[in-house]
């Protein structure tokens, strides 16, 4: 089995044997974020492969020589927000993907954050060995070693099993929101889902899952853009949104890491220059 994951304007690309072997076509054109990162002023397949590229030479994903020290990639990403909340124990563990590895439940800052850096949209992968001891090596748990199965219901019910109680998730299938919810209150624990991966949602499946969500990004949505009533926004070209106070109080914990200069400011939300948008909107 290949590893395909999602990027660059939800680009499909198949990667195998550390090399990109099918790449399709974008659905955004633009995206304000590549745009400033990477200088990429159109979303195109060759671009989506470039960059897939550069992920596998820079921290070796989808390959035995995975790295997990990449650091910071943006300010206010799904991973720098889990990896700021366990520092100040706001979570004690957090459910997300890895390539090569799938589902993985840890509770260290740095792991969540070097799983997480480069990390799109993950739609499935195949085990590697060297990935999965990796993650082992710094307290991680792999929710399946032998198919490295993307399962984050499956995820929060093991991190329930191993005694965690306040515990992140990251959450890009709609279908799983309600089951993660009934898992809390079975549990008795408290959960933050943190919904990514959304460009090209569609608005029966938006409205529900927003409403079980603690935070969710913007993507290239219109439908996210459209429904959210947020409680805070941190960014306006692919923002995200703090739908509870769980998840404003996460996003404030986040900035405060923030070396840049920050404004804080009371008006109606969210706030989206369409000059800042990523074009067109899915």
């Amino acid at each position: 089995m290949p590893h395909v994951m999602e990027l660059f304007g939800r680009t499909r690309v198949v990667v195998k044997d550390g090399k990109v072997v099918e790449v399709g076509e974008p659905i955004a054109d633009w995206c304000p974020v590549f745009s400033k990162v990477a200088q990429v002023s159109k979303l195109t397949r060759e671009e989506a492969k470039k960059n897939m590229e550069y992920r596998i030479r820079e921290i070796g994903m989808f390959t035995p020589k995975r790295r997990f020290d990449y650091g910071v990639f943006v300010n206010f990403g799904a991973s720098e927000i889990m990896m700021t909340a366990l520092r100040r124990g706001l979570i004690d563990s957090t459910v997300t993907v890895c390539d090569g590895a799938g589902t993985v439940i840890t509770s260290d800052p740095s792991l969540v954050q070097g799983m997480g850096a480069l990390m799109s949209g993950l739609i499935e992968t195949e085990p590697i060995t060297e990935i999965i001891d990796g993650i082992e090596s710094r307290g991680g748990v792999v929710l399946d070693k032998e198919t490295a199965i993307i399962d984050q219901v499956m995820g929060l019910w093991k991190a329930c099993e191993l005694g965690y109680k306040n515990i992140a998730v990251s959450v890009t299938a709609p279908r799983d929101a309600g089951e993660l919810r009934e898992i809390e209150k079975e549990y008795n624990v408290n959960i933050i889902l943190i919904g990514a991966h959304l460009t090209g949602l569609k608005y029966g499946d938006a409205r529900e899952f927003i409403e079980k969500m603690d935070i969710i990004t913007g993507c290239a949505s219109k439908t996210v853009r459209d429904l959210v009533k947020p409680v805070l926004q941190a960014g306006t070209s692919v923002p995200m949104f703090a739908i509870t106070q769980k998840g404003k109080e996460m996003l404030i914990e986040r900035a405060k890491d923030i070396d840049a200069p920050i404004l804080v400011n009371t008006t109606e939300l969210p706030v989206l220059p369409e000059h800042k948008q990523p074009r067109p909107l899915g």
